[in-house]
């Protein structure tokens, strides 16, 4: 199971993680081994009120693990770099 350890500064920045719906379901759907479905934490997502907070928070942190936001790692990074153009 991952974890987050947050500094004190921190804290106010992502206080949207008490309201995910992630923090209320399985967090192994968000992390699922290599080749895994990634089916299960996208639904939960689509109808999450701070997805959009989540998704910007692992955009700004460059997270390469997990579903946040609704996307996984490589729809992240092909964001990511649609934005760079």
């Amino acid at each position: 199971m991952r974890e987050l350890f947050l500094l004190d500064s921190e804290t106010e920045e992502i206080g949207w993680q008490d309201r995910a719906l992630c923090a209320q379901t399985d967090p192994e759907a968000f992390f699922p081994e290599k080749g895994g479905s990634t089916r299960e934490a996208k639904r939960v997502c689509l109808t999450c009120e701070v997805r959009d907070d989540c998704l910007e928070y692992a955009l700004a942190h460059d997270e390469r693990f997990g579903i946040w936001g609704g996307l996984s790692e490589r729809e992240r990074r092909k964001l990511k770099k649609s934005f760079a153009v």
